[in-house]
Parts: structure tokens; C-alpha cells; sequence
């Protein structure tokens, strides 16, 4: 699988603490060997985000992303209710 990085998930990443970054990092080597992995709690969203997918990086922070055949697109970092609020 291939992972690809939108510009505003680069701009939001640039913005975290680096132990923030160290986990972002860590659940994404797990994504990449395991994407459906009972720690990332990967699942559909709805409304706004019909079609992409978001996993859990640490407490409130998620990770939102749209998956094609070989490749996942990663398009937005932030708090839940950042994200969905």
C-alpha cells in the first residue's frame, strides 16, 4: 500500500508536538501492515466525510483518510471535534 499525504495533512502535521508526531508516525507504520488493526479503530465516516475513513492516533486525535485500490490518502489531522464538530 501506498501512502500519500495531502498538503493540508502536511501543514497540520508540521503544527504538533514532536510526541504527538512520534505516535502519528508510530500508528502509521502500523496502518501501513495493518490497516484494520484493533488499535487504530479504523472506520467509515458520514456527513461531510462520506467516503473517507479515520483512525484513532492518541485520545482525541484522528487521522482522517480516503482509501483507492493500492494507495490511502491521508487529507486531515485533528481533534474529534476539529474534525467533526
Amino acid at each position: 500500500m501506498i501512502i500519500i499525504y495531502h498538503r493540508d495533512f502536511k501543514k497540520s502535521y508540521k503544527k504538533l508536538p514532536p510526541k504527538i508526531k512520534e505516535k502519528l508516525e508510530d500508528r502509521l507504520r502500523l496502518f501501513s501492515k495493518d490497516e484494520f488493526s484493533p488499535i487504530l479503530n479504523n472506520h467509515a465516516l458520514t456527513g461531510k466525510y462520506k467516503g473517507y475513513r479515520s483512525i484513532n492516533i492518541s485520545g482525541d486525535l484522528r487521522a482522517v483518510f480516503k482509501r483507492t485500490n493500492d494507495d490511502a490518502m491521508f487529507v486531515k489531522i485533528g481533534s474529534h471535534s476539529k474534525l467533526y464538530g
